[in-house]
């Protein structure tokens, strides 16, 4: 029988053939289709013809277009719904994509006729776009290894093969703690808890095949449980098991191959003549070098921690009040934090959750971008990776534009966290390719029958993810190379964190915060103590990213240190880390930056985007309208829909007229006052 996987996909949109695909079927399909690139590759390489960008460039971008389709339904799959099988399989093929990697990047025909490209750039009368695709390739191909020979080549392979392989064992790691933890609750200890706390424990414990409650080590579940439970002791065993993620000794363990990654990663960097791996990773960011990174995380840092203290001794006061003595702990923050906001602000979430329907909020998010960019949105029944995901046909004006894709809630086979990809990206190169955007969280799943409800955190990441898929879907370049979010690491979260702000804008909220009982509109009063509450615990906020990201930054800029965690512990102690808050993500579970390269370095790039974000969406405010279509223009052209067809500087000036300064953060945080 033909494999489903490399016949010609008939399915509506060119979806991967979800239906007809058996596990057993990717292993196969994957090797045919690096052969096939392989072979591409080397006729580009091999050709008797001079160099010139279209038998060199764009039979590039064009060599692995079957590939990229495969692996695009794949690792949707391994991401959203991982099995025993596909676990198995990305462990087999991250090693084999890795080398496949460095047979293209140090072949040195291939690397011999692109650098020909560029030394004779000037007379190739190339478009802006692609002079900067030739710049982009020679770039890449060098700072992956391809002017080194012998020896040191051959060790540039080998390091990114282990790293493939550690970052692969990392993230299966933490998601096998995750899948296997739960804490049993009887019915005494939903004591204090809302409803759709109880409902959300209860929905996971059928979701796992058990009779009564239980918590997960789901974030959208253990979150509200440290926000609502009074039981401390419950708290504290929660609260530690979710920051014990990959530290648990045994074979899912993650300080040695963490440790290992650095070591490589350090190795490499000094093989292609850097001082650090930061210094390698950062030179082709915004930031450009480790001492800005570290200049804006300070800081933030400053009035964070001080925000922060002052916090503390507030819910300590709290604490007592409870009979409590002792120090205030971590696993009691979320819990006099949030007791802290109602009696400042009036603000319940348990009164708030019911205004947050996830199809509301949805709606919202689509109605925003229909009043911002003309986008209109169409559902679906077309068939996808998993029963909980569903798509919508998006275009403007009646031209089609893309396939929105949405899997939004948690289940043990889905990684943790939230994220955007894009089984197919926007194109013009060998035909006018409508991208497939997927957006994945791990919102709690209700019981049948009844409505998602979101958390206001859990609506920011809706909206956030939302801003990613804008990202792709307006993408209107020639070169998939640049197409979308394959811009900058620090720049890349500038469309997401942005997008965040709409949910902030009154009118949304009056029209789409409706009761789900009742159908009633929130309250205006409601909505303006939750607006006022916005910057509510800041201080705890930026702190458990600033430490994340300085751990990060230090990690990858000095020496690799003997043991990773008392290294954790010196660089949080350098910080005067407040006691009774964590890092965000402790290295045994820092996925963002030990599950591959992307983030590793990076992890300060939410907080360089944010200073941009809320500079950018000042802009709408100067013009006196949220929903100013001469400003959403200039966002789309300038932002949304460049890709990294320019300098991500070069584009924000263009938007706006100048870059920002770290002023506007600190006020959208309310810590433009903290000591």
């Amino acid at each position: 029988m033909t494999n489903p996987l490399l016949a010609d996909w008939t399915t509506a949109y060119e979806l991967p053939p979800f239906a007809e695909i058996k596990d057993d079927d990717f292993a196969p399909a994957i090797d045919a289709a690096l052969t096939d690139a392989r072979a591409a590759i080397t006729a580009i390489a091999e050709q008797d013809d001079a160099p010139d960008f279209e038998n060199t460039i764009e039979a590039l971008e064009l060599a692995d277009t079957q590939l990229n389709k495969i692996l695009g339904a794949f690792f949707t799959l391994s991401g959203t719904d991982s099995n025993d099988a596909r676990e198995a399989l990305m462990r087999d093929i991250s090693p084999k994509l890795a080398a496949y990697g460095s047979e293209i990047t140090m072949n040195a025909k291939l690397f011999a006729r692109i650098d020909a490209l560029w030394q004779g750039r000037e007379g190739l009368n190339l478009t802006a776009e692609q002079d900067r695709v030739l710049m982009l390739t020679r770039r890449a191909f060098v700072r992956s290894g391809a002017e080194l020979e012998g020896d040191n080549a051959n060790r540039l392979s080998e390091i990114k093969e282990r790293l493939a392989v550690l970052g692969t064992q990392f993230g299966q790691n933490l998601l096998a703690d995750e899948r296997t933890w739960h804490m049993d609750l009887a019915e005494a200890d939903l004591e204090g808890l809302p409803d759709f706390v109880k409902a959300s424990a209860r929905a996971a414990g059928a979701e796992r095949g058990l009779d009564g409650p239980v918590i997960t080590l789901s974030r959208s579940l253990i979150t509200p449980f440290l926000q609502f439970s009074p039981r401390r002791d419950l708290r504290q065993k929660a609260f530690e098991a979710y920051v014990a993620r990959g530290a648990g000794g045994g074979e899912t363990d993650n300080r040695e191959i963490a440790l290992e990654t650095l070591a490589l990663r350090q190795e490499r960097a000094r093989l292609l003549g850097y001082d650090s791996f930061a210094a390698y990773k950062l030179e082709t960011e915004m930031a450009a070098t480790p001492q800005a990174v570290r200049d804006l995380l300070t800081a933030v840092w400053t009035p964070a921690r001080a925000k922060a203290e002052a916090d503390s001794v507030a819910l300590t006061d709290l604490m007592r009040q409870d009979g409590i003595n002792g120090d205030l702990e971590p696993w009691d923050w979320h819990y006099y934090a949030e007791k802290r906001r109602k009696a400042e602000h009036d603000l319940d979430e348990s009164e708030l959750k019911p205004f947050l329907q996830l199809d509301k909020m949805i709606e919202a998010a689509f109605a925003c971008s229909t009043r911002l960019f003309g986008l209109s949105f169409k559902p679906v029944d077309v068939p996808l990776h998993h029963p909980d995901a569903r798509a919508w046909d998006v275009s403007r004006d009646g031209k089609p534009l893309a396939l929105f894709v949405a899997d939004y809630f948690a289940r043990g086979s889905k990684r943790s966290g939230a994220w955007c990809s894009a089984m197919r990206s926007q194109q013009k190169l060998g035909g006018d390719v409508q991208p497939i955007v997927v957006n994945v969280c791990n919102f709690s799943k209700p019981a049948p029958g009844d409505p998602a409800l979101l958390s206001y955190d859990d609506a920011r990441t809706l909206f956030h993810e939302f801003g990613h898929a804008l990202h792709q879907m307006l993408s209107d370049v020639t070169y998939g190379s640049i197409s979308g979010t394959s811009v900058s690491r620090d720049f890349v979260e500038l469309p997401s964190q942005l997008y965040e702000h709409w949910l902030e804008v009154p009118e949304v909220m009056s029209e789409f915060a409706v009761h789900a009982d009742t159908g009633a509109s929130m309250p205006e009063e409601l909505l303006t103590r939750l607006l006022a509450a916005q910057n509510a615990d800041q201080g705890f906020a930026t702190v458990e990213y600033v430490a994340s990201a300085m751990v990060d930054l230090e990690f990858h800029s000095g020496p690799v240190p003997k043991d990773i965690m008392a290294r954790q512990a010196e660089i949080l102690d350098g910080l005067g880390m407040p006691r009774a808050i964590r890092m965000r993500h402790a290295t045994p579970h820092f996925a963002h930056v030990f599950t591959g390269d992307g983030y590793s370095s990076g992890y300060y790039s939410y907080m360089w985007s944010e200073v941009m974000d809320a500079d950018a969406f000042a802009a709408f405010q100067e013009a006196g309208s949220a929903f100013d279509r001469d400003t959403a223009a200039k966002l789309e052209k300038f932002i949304l829909s460049a890709g990294g067809s320019e300098d991500p500087k070069e584009l924000y000036t263009k938007f706006r007229g100048k870059l920002p300064e770290v002023d506007a953060l600190l006020k959208g945080r309310g810590l433009d006052t903290a000591a």
